[in-house]
């Protein structure tokens, strides 16, 4: 495994692969010269990168902050989810439609979680079947681990929510912690956090990794869990940041992962993980290993 792909700051990354061209998506650029959120790169080898400036037209308003990208392609259009809020409140899924993975991305004017009091890292899945569905992360306060979940929605098209949403994982041990004695909804928790789900079929079974813990500093890692359907029930074969961790090959926070088949039809998992002066979340990419049951990376 390499250091990071790319010098500057791209936390929560997507890779996309289309038409013998690699497109990441990143959380990171609010405001560069175009304006514009999610800066943009292309590689044709995942190794080279190259910068194409903003994605995402912002919303109109008062200014937001806009996370966690992922873009899906059906039928000749180019579907960019992500969470718009304003610091780390009041987050709800969006949609923004373009005609290239370059973008320019147009928001559609729909909120896709308006029932959530707070909703996150949307992931889009394809099933064999042609069925899309939506993964993402919202708060549960109820139960003995109280914190960001988990959830999936099947989805009626790209833009419309088809329901109910079906819980896939809650936080289950101390490695999820967020932070203890936090302040959240006019109450104090010890919160736990679950994020960042995506999902692939493997051989018969479908994969879901997650991240948990707190992005902010070494308790960060990712997870994984299995299912015979995309809507569960779900299980983890093995507990605990079994994916990735910090001190895995020097990494410290690594997580927010997705994953993408390289030229040589390798699975590479794809993740940000902070710089050694823990200034900026950067760009990761390694093969996955798939071959102990449980999927990690090469070490």
């Amino acid at each position: 495994m390499s250091g990071p792909r790319f010098s500057g700051y791209f936390a929560d990354p997507f890779i996309l692969e289309w038409q013998g061209q690699y497109y990441a998506y990143g959380t990171g650029r609010n405001a560069g010269d175009d304006g514009r959120a999610f800066e943009i790169l292309s590689s044709p080898d995942l190794e080279n990168w190259t910068s194409h400036g903003g994605a995402l037209t912002p919303l109109p308003g008062e200014p937001r902050d806009y996370w966690a990208p992922e873009v899906a392609q059906s039928e000749g259009t180019f579907y960019m989810y992500y969470s718009a809020g304003i610091g780390d409140k009041h987050h709800h899924l969006r949609v923004a439609t373009a005609p290239t993975p370059l973008g320019p991305f147009t928001d559609q004017g729909l909120n896709l979680t308006p029932d959530e009091p707070f909703a996150i890292d949307p992931h889009p899945f394809q099933d064999k079947d042609g069925q899309w569905y939506l993964y993402f992360a919202r708060d549960h306060l109820d139960g003995e681990r109280v914190g960001t979940t988990l959830a999936v929605i099947p989805m009626q098209d790209m833009q419309t929510p088809g329901g109910p949403v079906t819980t896939v994982l809650r936080a289950s041990h101390d490695w999820q912690i967020y932070e203890r004695e936090r302040p959240m909804y006019n109450q104090t928790y010890d919160w736990h956090t679950l994020e960042g789900p995506f999902v692939v079929e493997r051989g018969g079974l479908y994969h879901c990794f997650y991240s948990g813990g707190a992005w902010t500093n070494d308790t960060y890692g990712v997870g994984h869990a299995v299912a015979e359907h995309p809507l569960g029930p779900w299980r983890e074969p093995v507990e605990g940041p079994t994916v990735l961790w910090s001190g895995l090959n020097g990494l410290i926070g690594p997580g927010h992962n997705s994953l993408i088949v390289g030229p040589d039809g390798t699975d590479m998992i794809v993740f940000h993980a902070w710089n050694k002066e823990h200034t900026q979340r950067q760009l990761h990419l390694a093969p996955l290993d798939w071959v102990t049951g449980n999927p990690r990376l090469h070490s």
